[in-house]
């Protein structure tokens, strides 16, 4: 049998961990934009003199303080707030990361509130992420499209690559079977027809793609 994908940012990507361990974590506060339960946040905890988890769903941010608590974290807190609207100065934070939560609100944001010299790093859906459905994500971005992003907020690419995990099916079933865990939402955005009209038309894939990216304020 296939198994179905795991939900996109359910835990921290390796790769961004990889490319934060170069940075002086243990003196710097970390904002973790779009935190949702905190993985990412949790993760950096233990390493960061600070982080700082942002969501606008209460429920994640319950969640990700109830992690935190019973992980024994006390250099993590987790706040409700908009992060595509809301500024981050309040927050004085020396790093901003986003795991699956990107957007040029919140590159604008970024770009505003960093000093010279500090580091925006996300993982970010790339343009190819269920490419299947013919609905891309509203945070997808190509790789010309996030380069040019980072370049008018202020930041220089230090690194960005690409992760893409194509599945493949031989039949119709095991490629429904394989989005099962995404039906719901598919359902409810118009993208599980799509995606099974283009199953029984002979397609057999189903793509996972992100982007990796560590950019640094000029």
């Amino acid at each position: 049998m296939v198994p179905s994908p795991a939900e996109p940012g359910e835990g921290p990507s390796p790769a961004l961990l990889a490319l934060l361990e170069p940075e002086p974590l243990g003196e710097l506060c970390v904002l973790d934009v779009g935190t949702g339960s905190g993985g990412l946040a949790l993760a950096l905890a233990p390493r960061c003199r600070a982080v700082v988890g942002v969501d606008r769903d209460a429920r994640q941010i319950d969640e990700a303080r109830r992690r935190a608590a019973a992980a024994g974290l006390a250099s993590v807190r987790f706040v409700v707030g908009d992060v595509e609207v809301e500024e981050y100065a309040p927050f004085r934070p020396d790093m901003v990361v986003a795991h699956c939560c990107m957007s040029d609100a919140i590159a604008a944001r970024a770009g505003r509130v960093l000093q010279p010299g500090r580091v925006l790093a996300f993982v970010a859906f790339h343009t190819d992420q269920w490419k299947e459905t013919g609905r891309p994500s509203r945070f997808a971005y190509g790789e010309v499209g996030i380069k040019r992003l980072l370049k008018r907020t202020g930041f220089a690419v230090e690194h960005l690559a690409v992760e893409r995990e194509v599945q493949t099916f031989e039949t119709v079933a095991e490629g429904l079977a394989a989005a099962a865990g995404l039906e719901a939402r598919w359902k409810a955005d118009g993208r599980w027809p799509r995606y099974a009209k283009f199953l029984t038309e002979g397609g057999r894939t189903l793509t996972r793609a992100h982007l990796v990216v560590k950019a640094r304020k000029a």
